[in-house]
C-alpha cells in the first residue's frame, strides 16, 4: 500500500464526513441564529429555548436527509471494498 493510496482513502473519508455532517450543522446553525435573534428581540435568556429547537431541527433534518446520508456511506464503503485488490497488489 503506497502513501498515495493512504492519502487518497483518507481524503475520501474526510470529504464524505463533511458532506454527511453539513446538513446537520446547517440546520443547527440556522436554528441557533433564529433563536438568538428571537432571544435578543424579546430579552428572554433561557438555555433550553436554544437547546430544544436545535435538537428538534437536527432530528427532522436527520429524518429527511438520512436516506441520502446512508446512500453516500454505503457507496463509499462499496468503492473501498472493491478497491482492496488494487490497493494490495
Amino acid at each position: 500500500m503506497t502513501p498515495t493510496a493512504v492519502i487518497e482513502i483518507a481524503r475520501g473519508a474526510v470529504e464524505l464526513t463533511l458532506m454527511i455532517s453539513a446538513p446537520l450543522f446547517l440546520a443547527a446553525l440556522v436554528t441557533g441564529l433564529v433563536i438568538s435573534i428571537f432571544q435578543a428581540a424579546t430579552q428572554i435568556n433561557e438555555a433550553t429555548l436554544s437547546f430544544v429547537p436545535k435538537l428538534i431541527a437536527i432530528f427532522v433534518t436527520l429524518i429527511l436527509a438520512g436516506p441520502w446520508m446512508v446512500t453516500l456511506m454505503t457507496d463509499y464503503m462499496r468503492r473501498l471494498y472493491e478497491s482492496i485488490p488494487g490497493i494490495i497488489g
